[in-house]
């Protein structure tokens, strides 16, 4: 049984594999287009529409299909960016960079004081169109207060401009001292939202 992962992000499926502790395939390395149009309202649909769109083009049952959709979302900013997360600042086709996005975050934030946000992960493991298993899990936190203090090289997307909470804290949301680029990739998937979603599906794995 052959377990593929609906992502072309060689980052998202390195991490993946660490949490599931198996070998992912993905469309890019088996020489498969895969660029399905997010049109879903919500990271569960569109985390489907890409597992299902997958599903469709391996044109195999001898396969299951992980996709996951994720996202920041961001209390004062309405919970944008959202399922719009990967698309942010994207004007007439034209993509920005992960500074330009974490930049013009910390931008539309100004010098607000309510900087509660958290990652968003949905996460599908699909066996046929419709027989499948979807879990979608969260890591609270809160966005850095300038750019001066976007720190870390390790994660991707946001990792930088997102310094995680303490969900063991006596106090609520209690912030850590460090951004989440600044964890090792062990620390991060024992917090992450793709991590909590990804040790969900690994359950259900082992069934299999």
């Amino acid at each position: 049984m052959n377990i593929w992962f609906a992502t072309n992000n060689s980052h998202k499926k390195k991490e993946l594999e660490a949490i599931l502790g198996t070998v992912l395939k993905i469309p890019s390395e088996a020489g498969i287009a895969f660029d399905p149009e997010e049109t879903g309202a919500s990271f569960c649909e569109n985390a489907l529409i890409k597992a299902r769109e997958l599903k469709k083009l391996l044109r195999s049952n001898d396969n299951l299909v992980i996709a996951d959709d994720s996202g920041l979302c961001v209390d004062s900013l309405d919970g944008r960016p959202g399922v719009f997360s990967a698309r942010y600042g994207e004007t007439d086709g034209k993509k920005l960079t992960s500074l330009q996005k974490n930049l013009l975050l910390l931008e539309e934030l100004g010098d607000t004081k309510k900087r509660n946000a958290r990652f968003v992960c949905a996460m599908v493991l699909l066996m046929e169109n419709d027989r499948f298993f979807i879990v979608q899990e969260t890591l609270e936190g809160e966005i850095v207060e300038d750019r001066g203090l976007l720190r870390g090289d390790g994660g991707f997307g946001y990792d930088p401009v997102f310094i995680p909470c303490d969900e063991h804290a006596n106090v609520e949301h209690a912030p850590l001292e460090r951004t989440l680029a600044e964890f090792s990739d062990e620390e991060k998937n024992l917090i992450s939202h793709r991590g909590k979603a990804g040790k969900y599906i690994a359950s259900i794995l082992k069934n299999f």
